[in-house]
């Protein structure tokens, strides 16, 4: 892979001002790539764009701020790309959270089902036409915590049990984005526009490292101070490795016309888990991602079926 592989290119990534989205956005820039990122902190946007110029040895890199878990955000954000660009060769859908209590966004969505499931559906919906019109567009979606548990098809959204951390609604989400990922990826075919879900490993992030206290079981609760301070900066990846599985699948030569793959940490295809290609999981997901994003893709022209 050479230097300025990528010149030429547009990416787009969203979480893109810190964590994985920033070192995946350094890794494209630096391979020739025009990079937009896309994060809620201007101020934070603006550090992180000079940042990655600087890095990559080109000034095609800007910031964009949006609230990509609100349906309005991601209706603005398309809206500013289709203004500036007359393609997206790469979108990067990245953002995370992780919350110990059940919150719902404006729309009156649960947030993680809204970043990790709504959001990447919605915003790859909203920039088809600017995708469409790339050679060959890739569509990244990221999986993490850890995917591949049951889906309950009865509570996507947490209403029923909502538990925060390991074994939680977070693993359920990220479960749910390989399995709307991979009916996307069927949806796109013979649009020249590719979806592939990535694995990053566990890294050494802002948010890992920012995770309350009540946010882990009962039960480990004393132990984790220790735990957020000294155990897990041992255990943790580095950012920049784990951005490598996003990195490879915006641009490897392997991937090139491959659609609704898994690649892990170690940038290895991986079967998808059963949770995520079960038909009746993957209808279950698609049809409230088609309902919740109804009004803003209606409003676009790019309303999807169900």
């Amino acid at each position: 892979m050479t230097p300025n592989d990528m010149n030429g290119s547009v990416a787009l990534i969203t979480g893109g001002t810190g964590g994985i989205g920033l070192e995946t956005a350094r890794g494209l820039a630096r391979r020739g790539a025009s990079v937009i990122l896309v994060g809620l902190d201007p101020a934070r946007g603006l550090r992180a764009a000079r940042d990655i110029r600087d890095s990559a040895g080109h000034d095609r890199v800007h910031a964009v701020s949006a609230d990509v878990t609100r349906l309005d955000g991601l209706r603005r954000l398309a809206g500013e790309v289709g203004e500036r660009h007359d393609r997206l060769d790469v979108l990067v859908n990245n953002v995370g959270v992780n919350l110990p209590d059940r919150e719902l966004t404006a729309d009156g969505v649960e947030k993680m089902f809204a970043a990790h499931v709504l959001t990447p559906f919605t915003l790859t919906h909203l920039l088809l036409p600017l995708l469409r019109r790339a050679p060959a567009a890739r569509v990244v979606n990221l999986t993490g915590g850890i995917p591949g548990g049951p889906i309950d098809r009865t509570d996507l959204q947490g209403e029923r049990r909502y538990l925060g951390w390991t074994f939680s609604h977070y693993n359920h989400t990220k479960t749910m984005t390989m399995a709307m990922t991979h009916r996307l990826a069927g949806r796109l075919r013979g649009t020249g526009v590719t979806a592939n879900v990535v694995y990053p490993g566990h890294g050494h992030t802002p948010m890992n490292r920012s995770t309350p206290i009540r946010a882990f079981p009962i039960a480990y609760r004393p132990i984790a101070p220790l735990v957020l301070k000294v155990v897990a900066p041992l255990f943790l990846s580095d950012l920049t490795r784990s951005a490598r599985s996003s990195v490879y699948a915006a641009t490897s030569a392997e991937l090139e016309g491959v659609s609704g793959a898994y690649v892990d940490d170690r940038c290895r295809r991986k079967p998808l888990p059963a949770s995520a290609l079960d038909p009746g999981n993957q209808e279950a997901v698609w049809e409230l991602c088609v309902r919740l994003s109804a009004p803003v893709l209606r409003a676009a022209g790019e309303p999807p079926s169900a």
